[in-house]
This record gives C-alpha cells, sequence and structure tokens, in this order.
C-alpha cells in the first residue's frame, strides 16, 4: 500500500462520531471570575488562555488601533497571541503593540517557506518585526499536501532550521499548522512536534468527517492541541456579500448564539485554545463570549451534531 493510501486509510477508519465528547479529562484548567480560562498545552507546562488572539486582528489597523485592541485582550486575560509574515503589516503593527507585555505572554509565528535557509531568514526578520529575541512557538504554518512534508524533512528543509533556532534559543516550541488531514497526519508520524494548529469545527467534524482523526492522534501523542476556525459556518454562499467581513474568507458565525456554540463545541474537545477569526469586531465578540464557554452538555452534542448535518462544511475528508 502507497503512504498517501495508508494514510488516508488509517483516517477513514477512526469513528468520526464518538472521539471526546465534552471530555476534557487530560486538560488541567484554571478559572478566576473576570479572567479567561486557562487551559494546559500538552506536555510544554504551559497554560494558554482558552480565546487566542489571531495576529491578522491587527492587519491594515492603525498603531493606535492595535494598542488599544492587544490592551484589550491583555485585560481580559489573553495571553496567547499567534502570528505570521503572510498577514500583510501585522507583524510590524503587533511588535510595538505587544511590547510592554511581552513577558507575560506566549507568542507563536509560523512560516510557510519549506526550506531551511528560508525558514531560518524569516524567522529572523519577524524576531525583528515582533521586537523579541525568541518566539515561545513556532510553526510550519499551512502545510497542505504531502510533497510539502516531504520537502520540510529532506536534507536541507525547513525542520533543519527549526532545530538549529531551538538550541540557540531562538525558539522554544515546535509546533505545525494545517489545512489537510493527510498532511496532519503525515507530519505526526515524521517528527515530536509539541503542538499542532488545527480545524476543529462542527461542520467540519460532523458532516466532512475532519477533525477526528487528526484530534485522536494528537492526543495519543499528548500534543498541545490548538483550534482554527471554532466560528466558522461554512462556505460564502453564492452572492453573499463578503465586504463586511473582508478578512474572513469563508461565512462566519457572526450572532451570538451561533458564535457561542460554535466556540463551545470545539472547547468541549481536549483543545487548549480556539482563535478566532481575524476580524475584529468577531475577535471582540469572542472575548465577550469567554465567561460562557462552558463544555456542551449531552442533549448538545446532539443538537449540534444534527444541525451541522445539514451545513455544507469548509473542509471534507475522504469524500
Amino acid at each position: 500500500m502507497k503512504r498517501r493510501d495508508f494514510i488516508k486509510a488509517a483516517a477513514v477508519a477512526t469513528p468520526v462520531i464518538s472521539l471526546f465528547p465534552a471530555e476534557l479529562s487530560a486538560i488541567i484548567r484554571r478559572s478566576s471570575p473576570g479572567i479567561i480560562e486557562k487551559r494546559s498545552l500538552g506536555k510544554t507546562g504551559i497554560m494558554l488562555s482558552i480565546i487566542g488572539f489571531g495576529g491578522i486582528v491587527v492587519k491594515d489597523a492603525t498603531h493606535e488601533e492595535a494598542s488599544a485592541v492587544v490592551k484589550l485582550a491583555i485585560d481580559k486575560g489573553v495571553n496567547y497571541f499567534d502570528i505570521a509574515p503572510s498577514y500583510g503589516d501585522a507583524e510590524i503593527k503587533l511588535g510595538p503593540a505587544l511590547e510592554p507585555y511581552r513577558k507575560n505572554v506566549f507568542l507563536a509565528c509560523k512560516t510557510q517557506q519549506r526550506t531551511r535557509d528560508e525558514a531560518y531568514a524569516e524567522l529572523g526578520q519577524s524576531l525583528q518585526n515582533l521586537r523579541t529575541d525568541h518566539f515561545d512557538l513556532y510553526q510550519l504554518h499551512a502545510v497542505t499536501t504531502l510533497e510539502e512534508v516531504n520537502r520540510i524533512f529532506k536534507p536541507g528543509g525547513a525542520i533543519e532550521a527549526f532545530l538549529e533556532a531551538r538550541e540557540k534559543g531562538k525558539i522554544r516550541f515546535i509546533g505545525f499548522s494545517a489545512h489537510s488531514v493527510e498532511a496532519a497526519m503525515a507530519l505526526m508520524d515524521r517528527f515530536d512536534f509539541d503542538t499542532i494548529l488545527f480545524p476543529i469545527n462542527f461542520a467540519c467534524w460532523h458532516a466532512g468527517n475532519f477533525g477526528p482523526q487528526v484530534l485522536a492522534r494528537a492526543h495519543e501523542k499528548e500534543m498541545g492541541i490548538l483550534a482554527l476556525k471554532a466560528m466558522v459556518r461554512g462556505p460564502w454562499p453564492q452572492g453573499a456579500d463578503r465586504t463586511i467581513y473582508p478578512k474572513c474568507w469563508y461565512e462566519p458565525l457572526a450572532e451570538h448564539d451561533d458564535a457561542l456554540t460554535g466556540l463551545r463545541f470545539t472547547l468541549s474537545h481536549p483543545v487548549t485554545a480556539a482563535i478566532p477569526p481575524g476580524e475584529g469586531k468577531l475577535f471582540r465578540l469572542a472575548l465577550t463570549l469567554s465567561d460562557q464557554l462552558q463544555p456542551l452538555d449531552e442533549a448538545e452534542i446532539n443538537t449540534i451534531k444534527q444541525k451541522a448535518l445539514k451545513t455544507k462544511p469548509l473542509f471534507s475528508f475522504g469524500e
């Protein structure tokens, strides 16, 4: 059996419905009145806020606007910030805004470079932009194909830059984000990553068979699990006005109750934190909901499953 076929067969064989509903026994959780809950990040010993700050929020913002939204997040208890060079001018906006709080936050960055030299060079530029001497987490960004995985791990591949940077103290932990089941499974098979950043979404999970097999593998490896796309309804409907949320390439869950349910679904799994969409108003909505994110009960789990099965998922696997 070819490697691609093996990964696909193994992933499809994983039960779709029964994994982890409201099962958080492996997660350490800490709560304080008025402060966002914090959860343990795999084996790292780090505690992160269950709502993360996606750096794209400050893309195209003024420096004053960036400082204001960062302060809002810090005051609410957010200590997990995630950024990438591909988010326009977000790095150079987040750097000064975050600088006063840097020693008290967990700063994650990512690279889409797949060779050693390019990844190392981009890491250096990101460190300069963010006004810091290290990243707490550095991640391979948006790995999608098995060809990319092979490029990362071949001689001269990006993983060499990560290992050198960790040895020199420029990064603490190594992770990846992925947008395909095959890539995520292959990456976890090739290296003991500290974290994974992956879409964990109610519709993708139930209607797309996208997520259960990846979460199961990451959970088995005791990785820190970080979630994307909790506040996604699905692809934009044809003819929809996308200018309302220009930073969203998908239709978001923008109403209070829908967003709350989406976040609660994601955080009912052994997930450390969820990163809301990059639109400022949606990030602020997530902050307002942060004290209502208790795990779903059994009746709610069934209700959202039925809703998901009537929804077109943003991502699917095994079709």
